[in-house]
């Protein structure tokens, strides 16, 4: 299927390569160079993906509210250099949806997208604000998780080799499209990753009607010994610093603070 995508690039080089590539396979890319040109575009819904890599420094931006204007990333008020990535195909045609499509967008943008190496110097003083909206489906997730994990041990919050981190995103990650969303492709899963020198902050929600925590059976009663339920929460509890879900129960916020041992 011939796809339309919008590639919104900064500093062109990751637009560059992605055109490239998505041209040749016979998609339509359009490529705004600015966040400022993309909000001039009429018809932002009509694209199945828009594809944001922006460089912003020291500028506090105002959020669009118009809900044409959801794909684009929100990007938090704060000093210093921040970058802003976002895959968004909250408007990807689901008529026949292929979840083997959205796995090769996924797996392409980002394969690309971490070609850029950051040097040191950098990345010490980076903010980074990393966003996924998405149908629901487990088989992109391994490559935006493998994705979060490299840029969050890049910043130096975590060393992968002791860390469970990515058994917690895991769990998060399919809990909210097996029991939130019931694997239904018309619902989006939301993931979004703050991540800078001191903690990781990640945002995953899906559009489920929620749940009550205080239904979950306790994984450590010995009645519940051999029953799976829960025990994924339990984990996200145990190897997260901070967990908190929103009232309606479909929004789970973890962080992760910066791991400090032998890095003195």
């Amino acid at each position: 299927m011939r796809r339309k995508i919008l590639i919104i690039d900064d500093q062109d080089d990751l637009a560059s390569a992605l055109d490239s590539a998505f041209s040749a396979t016979g998609h339509k890319v359009t490529i705004a160079h600015s966040r400022e040109e993309a909000l001039e575009i009429d018809n932002l819904t009509g694209f199945d993906l828009v594809i944001t890599d922006l460089d912003v420094e020291n500028v506090e931006i105002p959020k669009p509210t118009e809900e044409k204007y959801a794909c684009l990333p929100k990007i938090p008020p704060v000093l210093g250099h921040v970058k802003a990535f976002k895959f968004c195909a909250a408007n990807f045609r689901r008529d026949e949806f292929n979840e083997d499509e959205l796995l090769n967008f996924v797996e392409t943008v980002l394969n690309y997208k971490i070609r850029f190496v950051d040097t040191e110097e950098f990345v010490r003083d980076l903010h980074e604000k990393i966003e996924f909206e998405i149908p629901s489906a487990i088989t992109p997730m391994q490559s935006i998780l493998d994705y979060l994990m490299k840029r969050v041990e890049k910043v130096g919050v975590i060393r992968p080799e002791k860390s469970n981190l990515f058994v917690a995103l895991d769990e998060a990650f399919v809990n909210a499209v097996k029991h939130g969303n019931k694997f239904n492709a018309q619902k989006l899963v939301k993931i979004s990753a703050e991540i800078s020198s001191q903690q990781a902050r990640f945002t995953i929600e899906d559009e489920g009607e929620g749940f009550d925590m205080n239904a979950i059976p306790d994984p450590l009663d010995p009645e519940n010994l051999f029953k799976s339920s829960g025990r994924g929460v339990l984990f996200i509890y145990n190897i997260m610093d901070e967990v908190q879900y929103n009232e309606r129960g479909n929004q789970l916020t973890m962080i992760k603070k910066r791991d400090t041992e032998d890095r003195a």
